[in-house]
């Protein structure tokens, strides 16, 4: 295993060691409060805030998480995932139409769009008050965690154009929108959105297409662990396969298997090395 890296807070653009530090900001996501802040502390961040609500059937998710770190030089807004069995059955549930997108722009998962508006005022008001020093702002988050981190960097952009975060970076997302919102998003994060795909990972294959698609700024995680910002179609259908053949005994597994952040956070680690 490579040696830590530490979180640099004047990090700009993209970097692997960066990526690495936000998947673990995804990972921190899934702990307590208490957790959280010890290793905020650790990480040299002073402030910390909570976002949550709780939600009620039959809405399919029981609460929206998500923490803000906050130092003189870094703002970190990471939201928290779910598990792979929950998610892929709420994203294969084709009753519930889109929504309209953030400043009417397309269309937009409507889970999405519901949980995401349980937090997004709360998260807001946090940036607003705690952005005194031009500090850069990084929205990040693992599985259904990167499609709100997706959708809450569209709505700055779109709504507040003048708080827009510096970037997005999404590990695990599902297909969150539809291609007019996803035309736009392209447009406004440009070099600054960076979506995480492990080989097989089953979440990014839904919702199904052609009413939800993908934004751009793929960096796909090859069967090897090799981490590549392009693939070509067959290139991708013959890496898959490799993928699932990996394990005989257990084939289909891989979907999930690849889906866990620690999966992600692995082959970060060896790319690093």
């Amino acid at each position: 295993m490579t040696a830590p890296v530490a979180l640099d807070h004047r990090a700009s653009g993209y970097s692997l060691e960066h990526a690495y530090c936000l998947a673990r900001a995804c990972a921190l996501a899934y702990k307590d409060q208490p957790t959280i802040e010890r290793q905020a502390a650790d990480w040299g961040f002073d402030r910390v805030h909570h976002h949550e609500t709780r939600f009620t059937p039959p809405f399919p998710l029981q609460d929206t998480q998500a923490y803000t770190l906050v130092s003189d030089h870094m703002i970190i807004t990471a939201f928290r995932g779910t598990e792979p069995n929950q998610i892929k059955d709420w994203l294969t549930d084709a009753t519930t139409p889109p929504r309209r997108g953030p400043d009417g722009t397309g269309f937009v998962h409507y889970g999405f769009a519901e949980a995401l508006d349980s937090i997004y005022p709360d998260v807001m008001a946090t940036l607003q008050e705690s952005r005194t020093n031009g500090q850069r702002v990084w929205f990040t988050g693992h599985s259904l965690g990167g499609a709100l981190a997706m959708l809450a960097g569209a709505r700055m952009y779109l709504e507040e154009p003048r708080l827009a975060a510096d970037g997005v970076y999404t590990f695990g997302q599902p297909r969150t929108c539809d291609p007019a919102l996803a035309a736009a998003y392209n447009t406004g994060y440009k070099n600054r959105m960076y979506r995480f795909v492990n080989n097989n990972d089953i979440v990014p294959q839904l919702p199904p297409e052609p009413v939800y698609t993908h934004v751009n700024s793929l960096r796909y995680i090859d069967s090897h662990g090799r981490i590549r910002e392009s693939m070509p179609l067959i290139g991708a259908l013959a890496d898959r396969v490799s993928g699932m053949t990996a394990d005989l005994l257990a084939p289909a597994s891989d979907g999930v298997r690849d889906h866990f952040i620690d999966s992600y956070l692995k082959v970060l680690e060896r790319n690093l090395g």
